[in-house]
Order: C-alpha cells, then sequence, then structure tokens
C-alpha cells in the first residue's frame, strides 16, 4: 500500500487532527492521491454537530467505499462516537475520539502512542494549531460533550514549538482552536502573550470563542499583541435572552453586545464574525427579531447560519414548540439576507483606503488582518504573500483592489 485519500468533516479541531494523519502517512512515504485515482487507504475524520454533517459523514464513506474497492477504510471522530454501531462492519478500522490518535495504528504499529505532531498544513496559507480539546458547557443543542468529552488542554510550551515549526516552514498567519478554546487551562491570555512573542509570525487569531470568555486580561493581550488581528469569531447563536437561557449559553444578549462595544472602542476597525441557530425550539417571532437586531447592530463580517438540528442526547431534543420546517427555512433566509446586507456595508468604508492582504490562493483572493475578503485583480501575486494593496470596489461578495508598488 502506498496512496491515500483523506477527508475531514467539520470545525478546524477536525482539520487540525486530519493534517496529523496526512503527515503521519507522508512521513513513512505514502503519496496523497487526488482525482480519479484509486486509493490504497482512505482516511475520514467525521462530525456531527448537526444532522445534515452526520449524514455527510456517512456519505463520504459510503463514496470512497465504492471508489476505492480495495482500499482499507478507516474512520473516526464526532459521528462515529455518536453511532458508532452505525460504522461498525462497514469499514476496516474505526476509532473514537479519545483514540483517534491511535487510528492508524492498526496498520502501522511503530505510530503507537505517537501524538501529532503539525510541521504544515496543506492546501492551507493560515495554519490551525489545536491547543484544547473537549466541552464541559452542555449547550442543550450540542452533542460535542458527550462526543468530545471532558476539557483538556496543551501545555504553553507545546503549542509554541509547534508554532515555531509551522513559522520555520513559512507560515505567517497561525489560528489557536479547540473544541472550546475559551477553556484553555492556563490562561488563553497567557497562550497568546506567548505565541505573539515568536520571532516570523505575522499574524495571530483566535478561533470561536464565547463573548463571556473574552476577560480583561485576552482583551489586553489582544489589542496589545504585535501580531494579534483585530478580528474575533464570536458566538451568538442568538440575540434573545430567553432563548440564551434555554440553550444554556452562559451570556446574555447584553454581555455578546458590551463586549463587541468594549473591543471598538479601542479598534474601531475590529470585525468580527459569528454562529447563529434559527428556529431553535420556542423560538418565537421576536426571538427572531432580536437576533436580526444584533446582526444590524454589530455588523458582522460574516454570519455562519445553521437551522436549529435536534441531536440525540441533547436536552432541546426533547424541547416543547418544535420549529416547523417551513418557518426555519424563512428565518434562515432572512437571517443570510440581512447578514449580507450587512456584510456589504461593513466593508464600504473600506473603498479606497491602502490594506494589507495575505494571498490565500493562486487566483489573488486573501483576507486583511481584520478578516474582510480581498480579490487582486490582474497579475495575481503568490500565494502566502504579504502584500499592499490599493481597495478600489466593494461587491456583494468581498472587496477588490490592486497592488501597490514596494
Amino acid at each position: 500500500m502506498s496512496r491515500f485519500k483523506i477527508v475531514s468533516l467539520g470545525c478546524r479541531t477536525n482539520q487540525y487532527e486530519t493534517e496529523g494523519y496526512r503527515q503521519q502517512l507522508t512521513s513513512m512515504g505514502w503519496e496523497e492521491c487526488e482525482g480519479v485515482e484509486e486509493a490504497d487507504l482512505c482516511v475520514v475524520n467525521t462530525c456531527t454537530v448537526t444532522d445534515a454533517a452526520d449524514k455527510e459523514s456517512r456519505q463520504q464513506v459510503r463514496q470512497l467505499k465504492k471508489k476505492n474497492p480495495s482500499a482499507k477504510i478507516a474512520v473516526t471522530g464526532c459521528s462515529v462516537d455518536g453511532d458508532p454501531e452505525g460504522y461498525a462492519g462497514i469499514v476496516d478500522i474505526l476509532k473514537r475520539n479519545h483514540e483517534k490518535e491511535e487510528l492508524l495504528t492498526p496498520l502501522f504499529p511503530e505510530l503507537e502512542h505517537t501524538p501529532f505532531k503539525i510541521e504544515g498544513f496543506e492546501g492551507h496559507t493560515r495554519a490551525f494549531v489545536k491547543v484544547q480539546d473537549g466541552c464541559n458547557s452542555f449547550c442543550t443543542y450540542c452533542v460535542i460533550p458527550y462526543v468530545r468529552g471532558r476539557s483538556r488542554s496543551r501545555t504553553i510550551p507545546e503549542v509554541v514549538q509547534e508554532v515555531e515549526g509551522l513559522i520555520g516552514n513559512g507560515f505567517q498567519e497561525v489560528v489557536l482552536t479547540g473544541i472550546n478554546i475559551g477553556d484553555f487551562e492556563e490562561g488563553l491570555s497567557n497562550l497568546v502573550r506567548e505565541v505573539d512573542k515568536i520571532p516570523g509570525l505575522k499574524r495571530l487569531r483566535i478561533s470561536s470563542i464565547d463573548p463571556d470568555e473574552v476577560d480583561e486580561n485576552l482583551t489586553s493581550a489582544i489589542l496589545e499583541g504585535k501580531t494579534t488581528c483585530h478580528s474575533l469569531h464570536l458566538v451568538l447563536q442568538s440575540g434573545s435572552n430567553v432563548v440564551l437561557k434555554r440553550m444554556n449559553r452562559k451570556y446574555t444578549r447584553q454581555i455578546f453586545l458590551e463586549t463587541c462595544h468594549r473591543l471598538r472602542r479601542v479598534a474601531p476597525d475590529f470585525t468580527f464574525t459569528t454562529d447563529v441557530i434559527v428556529g431553535f425550539p420556542g423560538e418565537t417571532e421576536a426571538d427572531h427579531l432580536e437576533t436580526l437586531s444584533v446582526i444590524e447592530e454589530i455588523g458582522f463580517a460574516k454570519v455562519h447560519m445553521f437551522p436549529y438540528s435536534p441531536r440525540q442526547r441533547t436536552r432541546a431534543a426533547l424541547y416543547p414548540n418544535q420549529v416547523p420546517q417551513d418557518i426555519k427555512q424563512r428565518r434562515k433566509k432572512e437571517v443570510l439576507e440581512k447578514a449580507n446586507e450587512i456584510a456589504f456595508l461593513q466593508r464600504e468604508p473600506y473603498v479606497g483606503l491602502k490594506l494589507e492582504v495575505l494571498t490565500e490562493g493562486h487566483e489573488g483572493k486573501g483576507h486583511t488582518a481584520n478578516f474582510l475578503p480581498v480579490e487582486i485583480e490582474n497579475p495575481f501575486p503568490p500565494r502566502n504573500t504579504l502584500i499592499a494593496v490599493q481597495i478600489v470596489a466593494n461587491t456583494p461578495t468581498t472587496l477588490k483592489g490592486i497592488t501597490l508598488p514596494k
């Protein structure tokens, strides 16, 4: 066996772990095949955060088995933890999350007890570094604490060493990620300050975090850092305090708004992206309008929208007043339309300005430090290039720019 295919679904933490498998295999001389070429080994890292993610995970396994009939199929991840019996008998290797770093050891015993060590990130100019796993929050809609387990963290020296290796391999931007990164044991603000000191790092981001976890120490670490970006993925889920309480979220609408305004008072260019769930059980039209009003007040650069999906083992699946599908779809449409309208207005003041963009592909696409999307007109600069750009237009999806002479 010498060729492999690998599929990752879901969150950035999964992407990090999948990169671990890729580097384990390539270090042993295996080649990743693309397109129609048949593989000898297929690896799938699954997701179960929504019903759609579960279905996509199972579909990916079926498609890989069909297109690679002679391959060994190795499957792990949250969908496996949620329904191990659903995968048993149709794959060759099955590992639950707590043993996912041992996924390949049945084929390669020499990998036993070998932790992931990421030295690159295939196809990315932005490297994700997993610093924490698991969750203690038990939100009523979320199955992740049951499939990922309780919160646990890496040490600051481990993270620093890994980031140093990534920078040495040419990465300029790093994203600290985890399932609930605010629970980082040694203090997320301490980690941010230590990573920010690493020579050669140009941009440091923090992945998804709850607003109540952005305390005074973390605020100062972000605003005072040399490389820390003025952008956060701050999780909203709902703009209604009634819904937030039923979700068992640990913050209120007011805490969310104050967190955003506190950061923008010091850094007016600070941008936010967020997650929103529509159609949570019992969500009224008034609750829905409160969510739309937060989107309008904050002016998110991007909103990730999820229709509520009942998950087994969660309290919300048993709640009364489940919202009908047609109402979910209408509210989904309204959230997306409002989010796109507001994101366009958020970008509009940047037309005419000179911004620094990190290119992420071969077609001149990239992001500013505060995570505004930019498309650079021909000629396209090389990927993974920090380049000065004159913003010349705003479109419904992105800013447009031209490169400036050095």
